[in-house]
């Protein structure tokens, strides 16, 4: 059956974040929903060939990542000892001869920005910390040295800011999105007490500006995280992705309702997401997925199969997934009236 529909995927989409019932189920397109200016503001490929971001740590690329995902260099960091933070890390400069009205028009223009929503995005605490010192070193800064990193993460900020009240004033996003990922599989490296001291302040303040400027606000969070989620809440975030299974996500969307989107909430870590895995496996795990978190509205669909990039078979697994979505999980409202 070909079914119709009022809404755009915009219009949908933000429906969802903002509490409201969609009209059909949403499929987030993290990549291609995320705008980034055109002007850059450092990183790249130096004169040695590195690829490096605009605070100079370097990263590599890992070739069976999805996406070729890029890490820091294990083992390379650039700043040894918390406490000379200020000798190390530099902001970069903003440059003040550029005709953002103009840049903004063209980028805008070459992303689609009337049919599907426009994501922006500046910075992150935690885990620029990590890229700059190492995990190790990282978190014993964050226990033994709060003070310190409170500091650095003020110093960020304000770079941070700058830069998203460029965003806001000449791109005029529909959402402002916060990357922080600060959990394993198993739970956060901090606790939310840490958290709440050390990060969610600077987030806070990209929300509180953006929220100002109409944007819903959506977390990316990977593995169990969920301990943070009632301080998300607090500083307005709208939607969590990828909300991933080792969380108690029904328990979550029981509390919460529609006022969390679960975004994703599809087993990528599975068996179900390998190439390998048979056809009718998959099938049926994505209709029990559909079925489990589409009830009673906020859910957007996230799910296929992982692997490298170029694989044949995870190309035509993902077709199949995407079948499914168009044919039975998009229309389930009209279906199941909601």
């Amino acid at each position: 059956m070909v079914y119709t529909y009022k809404l755009n995927e915009k219009e949908n989409f933000l429906r969802l974040l903002s509490g409201e019932m969609p009209e059909y189920i949403p499929a987030y397109d993290m990549g291609g929903w995320m705008l980034g200016s055109s002007v850059k503001f450092g990183g790249g490929v130096n004169a040695e060939g590195k690829r490096v971001n605009e605070y100079g740590v370097e990263f590599v690329g890992v070739p069976t990542a999805p996406g070729g995902a890029a890490l820091p260099k294990p083992g390379d960091f650039i700043l040894q000892d918390i406490a000379d933070w200020q000798k190390v890390i530099h902001n970069p400069e903003i440059p003040t001869d550029i005709d953002w009205e103009a840049v903004a028009k063209k980028d805008l223009e070459a992303f689609g920005a009337d049919h599907k929503p426009v994501i922006m995005t500046s910075g992150d605490y935690f885990q620029n910390l990590m890229s700059f010192m190492g995990f190790t070193e990282g978190l014993c800064a964050m226990y033994e040295s709060p003070e310190d990193v409170y500091d650095l993460f003020t110093y960020l900020g304000e770079y941070n800011l700058a830069r998203e009240k460029i965003y806001l004033q000449y791109y005029k996003p529909d959402i402002w999105y916060i990357l922080d990922d600060n959990a394993t599989k198993l739970n956060p490296f901090i606790s939310p007490e840490m958290n709440r001291e050390l990060v969610i302040p600077f987030q806070k303040a990209q929300a509180d500006l953006a929220r100002e400027a109409g944007c819903r606000i959506l977390m990316h969070d990977c593995g169990r995280c969920e301990d943070f989620i009632d301080d998300w809440i607090d500083i307005g975030v709208n939607g969590w992705d990828p909300a991933q299974i080792e969380n108690d996500l029904l328990g979550i969307k029981a509390k919460y309702g529609r006022k969390l989107a679960l975004i994703g909430a599809w087993d990528s870590q599975g068996a179900v997401s390998l190439p390998e895995t048979a056809d009718e496996v998959l099938i049926e795990a994505l209709y029990n997925y559909v079925d489990t978190f589409a009830p009673g509205g906020g859910f957007a669909w996230q799910a296929g199969v992982l692997g490298s990039p170029g694989d044949k078979e995870v190309e035509r697994k993902d077709a199949l997934a995407k079948k499914i979505y168009e044919e039975y999980a998009k229309p389930w409202y009209k279906n199941h009236g909601g």
